[in-house]
């Protein structure tokens, strides 16, 4: 039993992760923490496609090599697409992440508070 969690602990770290970000974004009040619980949730997501992606042994990357020209088996080799998809996914989520924390900046400028519950109460007067 030990071993399963051992041998599976990306796996738990991300639901930790997803669940640490889940919080922050349902049960907080305060605008920023739920960002920051987005952004949480965000990376969960990508830890989970990048351990999902991943291979441990003996694996290389898939490039032509003279030496071993014939082609062994397509298991040893690495899939970049995964990592790869997973990088323009951070580069994404970082530049919504400023946007969002701009849009945040203007809304306390605004109305000078950033609780969700007051705000609320704002637009309905």
């Amino acid at each position: 039993m030990a071993d399963f969690f051992m041998g599976h602990y990306a796996y738990w770290f991300t639901i930790i992760l997803l669940c640490i970000g889940l919080y922050g974004i349902l049960f907080k009040k305060n605008l920023i923490k739920k960002t920051i619980g987005l952004a949480i949730l965000q990376i969960s997501v990508v830890l989970f496609f990048v351990s999902v992606a991943s291979k441990s042994g003996d694996v290389t990357v898939p490039v032509r090599d003279q030496a071993n020209f014939p082609v062994e088996i397509a298991a040893n080799y690495l899939n970049p697409l995964p990592h790869t998809l997973m990088l323009t996914a951070i580069v994404v989520g970082v530049a919504t992440l400023g946007v969002a924390f701009t849009l945040l900046i203007a809304i306390y400028n605004r109305y000078n508070t950033l609780d969700e519950q007051e705000l609320i109460e704002q637009f309905d007067d």
